[in-house]
């Protein structure tokens, strides 16, 4: 019950930043009018995307390193933009944050140990 909690609220988070950083890159706040490459960004956390669903504990494992980058690109365009782009980059390094806590969770708790 609790891992299946777990794989939902990892789910919601991904689609969350999937969502969030295609809205940022592409209309909200691009990097340069019209958008910019950077929205390609968002291939790494697709990837996943196929683990999530399955709850595949490897997945949940490297996304927990990964999602280290999507932090640092949310930190530094919170602290060096401003207006809407710096609250965007706030937003995206606590919709990491809250990745990393329920990837971590989810990795602890479906460990083949704590099964058996």
């Amino acid at each position: 019950m609790l891992l299946q909690r777990l794989r939902l609220a990892s789910l919601a988070a991904l689609l969350a930043l999937v969502a969030l950083c295609l809205a940022t890159e592409l209309w909200l706040a691009p990097v340069r009018p019209g958008g910019s490459w950077l929205v390609l960004k968002v291939l790494p956390l697709l990837a996943a995307l196929r683990g999530f669903l399955y709850g595949r504990r490897y997945t949940y494992q490297w996304m927990s390193l990964l999602i280290w980058l999507y932090f640092t690109a949310g930190v530094l365009r919170a602290w060096g933009d401003k207006g809407n782009s710096a609250v965007l980059g706030a937003l995206e390094a606590l919709l990491a944050l809250t990745l990393f806590a329920l990837c971590c969770a989810f990795a602890y708790y479906s460990a083949p140990s704590r099964n058996a």
